[in-house]
């Protein structure tokens, strides 16, 4: 992934917070779910945290050496 990863929090429902991952374009513009919460938190502060720790996930995974041969 080549592309910055936009960190989102909704609230679907009332004291139930959602994180999700997007891939944006080389603009800014969000346009693929990368990941996102199974289930909700109890607060936004749980739900930014879980979600960080994703995003932190992901860009080392995409960071890592990849064997010759593969893209």
């Amino acid at each position: 992934m080549k592309n910055p990863i936009k960190l989102v929090i909704d609230e679907p429902a009332p004291g139930s917070f959602l994180w999700t991952l997007l891939e944006c374009d080389a603009g800014g513009v969000p346009h693929k779910v990368v990941r996102s919460a199974e289930y909700g938190a109890d607060t936004y502060e749980a739900a930014l945290a879980a979600g960080t720790r994703m995003m932190d996930a992901e860009i080392r995974k995409n960071m890592a050496p990849r064997p010759a041969g593969v893209s």
